[in-house]
Order: C-alpha cells, then structure tokens, then sequence
C-alpha cells in the first residue's frame, strides 16, 4: 500500500513538473519552441552559381514564385514578387529548412543584388545599365538550400530595358539626364521559368 501511495505521489509530482519531460523521459517528445527534424524534400546534386544544393521537393503544395517589374518616377525600377505556397523568414530565424519558408534572392544577369524576406523591392537605375537584362527572383530554405522541383529551381525571370538618355553623342537630346528605364512586354508580368544565371 505504502508503495501505491508513494508511486502516486511521483505521478502527482511528475504531472505538476511538465509530463513526461519533467520526470526524466528524455526528449522524444521534444520541446514547443524547436522545429520538427523530419526531412523537407530531397537534397540533390545540383547547384546553383554560389554552390548552394537544390532541395526537391513534389510538385504538389511546392512553393512558386512570379515577379512584376515596373519603372519608378525617379531613377529605378520598383520590384513586386507574388509568391504561393511560400512565406518569408523575418530575420534571425534559424538556418532549419521548413517546408514553404525561406527568402528569395534577386539577380540581375546572373548577379546577386539582394537578400530578400519581404515581397517589394527598389531595384536602384545604376544596378541596370543600358540595355536589355535579365532579372530573377529565386526561393532559397532557411538553411541556404535552394527550392526546387523536379531538379529545377523555383524561379521567375522577367526582362527589362533600359535606355540611358542625355547622351551627348545620341541624335536626341531628351530634356531628362537621368536614364529612362523602359518595360520589354514580356516583364509586365513574368511566366516562372526554369533559367539558372550564370556566374560572372
């Protein structure tokens, strides 16, 4: 009887110091504030340019990502990516890849410019000379790990074309020094596609 009593008691003890944790079960249950340890996806043998793996996952509930690019008023061009199945990691998460969670990298030729964790960016005139560019948006895992579905990136890619104006050797001479950023047809809403920049 004395031993009921005093296995009862322990219970008691137990229950009112955390369960199961608080009476020494160990970690199998694990704790509130730790992601789950269960594997995201696949990690693959491709690599993009800075030699980050791709982490496949199904094409089901895979995370996608669009990219919008418009001319600002100023010198510039204002960025907007339309993410699905995604959210942005606010800063100082831990580098554990969850599914759908993460920040994207934008690159213009191939080029990284920017680190995001939030959907809209100004993408400065003077990181887009004159010509035409290639502008992508790409989802990367908190641990640096690239998205991807099958062995391809999640990505969007739009084309810009900007024209520098004020040239003293141009047959016109716009009453604007500063370059005028124009719009290719094709960036007025970029179709993801599976491109990877190469490395300058």
């Amino acid at each position: 009887m004395r031993w009921t009593r005093g296995l009862l008691t322990a219970l008691a003890v137990c229950a009112l110091l955390g369960g199961a944790a608080g009476c020494g079960a160990g970690d199998a249950h694990g704790r509130g504030d730790t992601v789950s340890a269960s594997p995201v996806g696949t990690l693959v043998d491709e690599m993009d340019e800075e030699g980050r793996l791709y982490r496949d996952v199904g094409k089901k509930g895979a995370p996608e990502v669009g990219i919008e690019i418009q001319p600002d008023s100023a010198d510039g061009w204002d960025v907007r990516l339309t993410v699905r199945n995604f959210r942005f990691s606010p800063a100082g998460t831990r580098a554990v890849p969850v599914a759908g969670r993460g920040i994207a990298h934008l690159y213009v030729d191939g080029r990284t410019v920017a680190r995001l964790r939030t959907s809209d960016y100004h993408l400065a005139g003077d990181l887009v000379p004159r010509g035409t560019h290639h502008v992508t948006a790409r989802l990367y895992a908190d641990d640096g790990t690239v998205w991807a579905v099958h062995g391809e990136p999640v990505e969007s890619t739009a084309d810009i074309t900007s024209s520098e104006a004020g040239s003293a050797s141009g047959p016109e001479t716009p009453t604007s020094e500063a370059p005028t950023p124009t719009v290719s047809p094709a960036a007025a809403q970029a179709t993801p596609r599976a491109v990877v920049p190469k490395a300058k």
